[in-house]
């Protein structure tokens, strides 16, 4: 093939570096408890009923997950109730927050993208990949600019073949 009608892939050869915010998402389950199921009528934490409900939890059920404990009753919960629940699962489990599986997302992207090592990425031009089939936080996307404005030459949104320029140093 002569020179002048030769294919070229002018993404591979621009430098671009391509980065996909979901290659960080932990693996594992992610399980919800609700502490409505520890009390009584869903309403009213009784203490020997609740370190029953505790005690017969089978840390294995959770093992090597990501747990949220929430609570969707309308009833006040004594923080020393999360303690017990949490050292009945802590030595079986990846991580366990209070809150909602959304603030488990957040937080699992936010402790990702602070442990990730960026060096990598130092002087380059990052493209952050925009379309995926798993959901990402949007505040993965707020820490992952943090991360990079200092270190990258530019950074773009999107795909090689259209992506919005966010900044370039």
């Amino acid at each position: 093939m002569s020179e002048e009608f030769e294919i070229r892939n002018k993404v591979a050869e621009s430098g671009l570096v391509n980065f996909d915010l979901t290659d960080l998402i932990p693996k594992g389950a992610r399980i919800g408890i609700d502490l409505k199921d520890f009390l009584f009528e869903g309403v009213i934490l009784k203490e020997k009923d609740f370190r029953e409900k505790v005690a017969a939890i089978n840390p294995e059920d959770y093992k090597d997950a990501f747990v949220y404990i929430y609570n969707s009753a309308d009833a006040i919960v004594p923080l020393w109730a999360y303690f017990l629940i949490t050292a009945r699962l802590t030595e079986t489990t990846k991580k366990i927050i209070f809150g909602n599986k959304e603030d488990l997302e957040v937080l699992l992207m936010h402790n990702a993208i602070q442990s990730y090592d960026f060096d990598d990425f130092i002087g380059k031009r990052v493209l952050v990949k925009g379309c995926s089939d798993k959901e990402i936080p949007e505040n993965a996307y707020i820490e992952l600019v943090e991360q990079l404005k200092p270190i990258v030459k530019s950074l773009m949104f999107g795909e090689a073949c259209s992506n919005v320029p966010i900044f370039k140093n």
